[in-house]
């Protein structure tokens, strides 16, 4: 009689174990950091996000619903402190890391221009030397304004190849800081890229920001909360984009195959009076009956225009916005009416 055969169990296959990658944000607290610490989270990435120290309450409001993430670490450190942006590079070793930690009021610049400048260049020089001592291999995504044009005098729309002359402290360093990245990339080798992003908004628009003024403004006087909006240059023309959208731009310019710079925007212009008639016109009121203008809101230099061109972007990376802008005013109104 043959013996039997031996019962052997299934062989199980091999596990394999795949490390998620690890990213930096800087700024993690304001819109588009939160919103980029959102997106990382669902690839998979550790996110380290990068916060200053202060006594106020609120300033994590934006982040409240991430600080659970056993994915998510909450780090204290300041760009304005080079040894907490060195060891913290120097312990995590990220994949990626985002600069977007910046003073980043256009007019609050003319005010704090001394600030502004140490902030938003040695803070990003602070970052730069740190991944170049302790982490070559990291990623470098550089927070770029579309502030670092501004010329009235140079024709629109702007693209990577438009001349850049700022007309602020803000934009000065943000024109400063774009040269250090690209010189890091030129002479060093690193993976160093830069989004040129025009305006962006969203219901997490900070409330210093003339377009979350005008819709917190606007849902406080349908609710009887307030009486007036006071506002300056109702002229200016800004390209307004949806900031979800932009963050996913910056994801998608960190993943590019190599280092580059590219424009981010929508292609059109509206007026802050556009703004102010959309966002009153919402909720059934005459704007010209609650607006008021006072020449302090204005700044020393006026930027008639910001209208950029995203050609590069669209054809290179596939990106486009979608979101309009009456949907964008719209969207913040009603989250302000809601909130309140």
């Amino acid at each position: 009689m043959a013996a039997a055969k031996k019962k052997t169990a299934p062989k199980k296959p091999a596990r394999t174990t795949q490390k998620g990658k690890t990213a930096i944000i800087t700024g993690v607290t304001g819109q588009d950091g939160s919103y980029l610490a959102e997106l990382l989270l669902g690839k998979g990435y550790q996110v380290y996000g990068v916060m200053r120290r202060v006594s106020s309450f609120g300033s994590t409001g934006r982040i409240d619903h991430l600080l659970d993430n056993p994915n998510f670490h909450k780090v204290y450190a300041d760009l304005d402190d080079g040894p907490s942006i060195d060891a913290l590079v120097a312990k995590v070793k990220p994949d990626e890391f985002y600069n977007l930690g910046a003073m980043s009021h256009v007019r609050v610049s003319f005010e704090v221009p001394r600030y502004t400048i140490a902030t938003n260049t040695l803070g990003v020089l602070t970052a730069l030397e740190a991944i170049r001592q302790h982490s070559p291999h990291t990623k470098f995504y550089q927070a770029s304004s579309s502030e670092m044009f501004g010329d009235p005098g140079v024709p629109v729309p702007f693209n990577e190849k438009t001349p850049m002359i700022p007309q602020s402290p803000y934009g000065v360093s943000k024109l400063a800081s774009y040269h250090l990245v690209q010189q890091y990339k030129n002479g060093y080798g690193l993976f160093a890229t830069t989004g040129i992003l025009f305006n962006h908004e969203s219901p997490r628009r900070g409330e210093n920001f003339v377009t979350k003024k005008i819709s917190l403004a606007v849902a406080r006087i349908k609710k009887g909360l307030q009486d007036k909006l006071e506002l300056g240059n109702l002229d200016a023309k800004r390209d307004w984009g949806w900031s979800p959208e932009f963050v996913e731009a910056i994801y998608q310019i960190m993943q590019h195959d190599k280092p580059d710079t590219f424009v981010v925007a929508t292609g059109e212009t509206h007026t802050i009076r556009e703004f102010v008639e959309e966002a009153f016109k919402h909720v059934g009121l005459n704007w010209k009956d609650y607006v008021t203008f006072h020449e302090k809101l204005l700044r020393p230099n006026e930027v008639p225009k910001l209208l950029g061109d995203a050609t590069k972007i669209r054809k290179t990376l596939g990106w486009k916005p979608a979101k309009k802008f009456k949907d964008i005013v719209r969207e913040m109104v009603d989250h302000d009416l809601q909130n309140l």
